[in-house]
């Protein structure tokens, strides 16, 4: 248990830095932007420290919390940055663990160049009890090669609380399937 609340902990400094460097020049731009960026990232780091109680959460409410982190990244990437969400409700109730999709959408935005003439797309869809994550590659000109920690965490995590895998596969599309738990371990 003590591996798994470490592995937790490794997750949240580098989203809160990029959101407030955002929110920095926000500011300066528009006041009333900066007032819904502040409300949108409050419910974010509220998830987020609620989270950290729980080892699982229902997808449902994973979903309303990325629908807050997506906010944030479009208000820093505006047109450039685009989501394309398919949720079947059947999986409402399933359990994966908190912050999961954060840590992947954060993941594809982290890795990939997104500008005026690469936008990015992310599509996030479930599939036979998966929730899979799917991004064009489209490698940054000053690659910033990742420490791997995000993905190799949230691996971790899936083999200690569920003892199950997450998939990741690369050719032009970078995809990471992971399992959906229709009960609480």
């Amino acid at each position: 248990l003590n591996q798994y609340e470490a592995l937790k902990n490794q997750l949240n400094p580098h989203m809160l830095f990029n959101s407030l460097n955002t929110l920095r020049s926000l500011v300066r731009e528009d006041q009333d932007k900066a007032q819904e960026y502040i409300q949108e990232l409050s419910r974010v780091l509220r998830y987020t420290l609620q989270g950290n109680d729980s080892k699982s959460v229902f997808l449902k409410d994973e979903i309303e919390f990325v629908s807050a982190y997506i906010f944030l990244l479009k208000m820093r990437f505006e047109d450039n940055l685009s989501f394309d969400i398919c949720i079947d409700n059947k999986y409402a109730n399933y359990y994966l663990p908190p912050m999961a999709v954060q840590m992947l959408i954060e993941n594809a935005v982290k890795h990939n160049e997104i500008s005026d003439r690469h936008p990015l797309n992310i599509r996030i869809y479930t599939e036979e009890e998966e929730l899979i994550v799917t991004n064009p590659v489209q490698p940054k000109l000053t690659a910033t090669t990742g420490t791997g920690i995000g993905l190799a965490n949230l691996a971790k995590r899936y083999h200690l609380l569920y003892k199950r895998e997450i998939q990741i596969s690369e050719n032009e599309q970078f995809t990471i399937r992971i399992p959906l738990i229709s009960s609480a371990s």
